[in-house]
């Protein structure tokens, strides 16, 4: 496979990450807006990882360190998410910015 195409890839992954996370109200949406995000950058760190140095495991490692940065995220992010529903009865990202006041 060519450089370009993950590249695209990486970019489409990007961009529809950064629309669903600025048009979207719903926090569990704009979380998955930002996981697109983060999955567009580990894409395009993978592939020019690849490109750069083929030979090296060192590419693999840190892309398998960074879906577990993701994982572990999104993990947190429904917790904190699930105990602002329980409590406040917030799903949108406008009941939750009322916490701040």
């Amino acid at each position: 496979m060519n450089l370009l195409l993950f590249l695209l890839l990486a970019a489409a992954l990007f961009s529809i990450g950064l629309f669903g996370a600025l048009t979207q109200q719903s926090i569990v949406m704009l979380m998955m807006g930002l996981e697109l995000m983060l999955g567009g950058v580990i894409v395009a760190a993978a592939a020019i990882w690849a490109y750069v140095a083929p030979s090296s495991a060192d590419g693999q490692v840190l892309v398998v360190l960074l879906v577990t940065v993701m994982a572990v995220e999104m993990a947190v992010g429904f917790a904190v998410v699930t105990a602002l529903f329980r409590a406040r009865k917030a799903d949108t990202t406008d009941m939750a910015a009322e916490l701040k006041e």
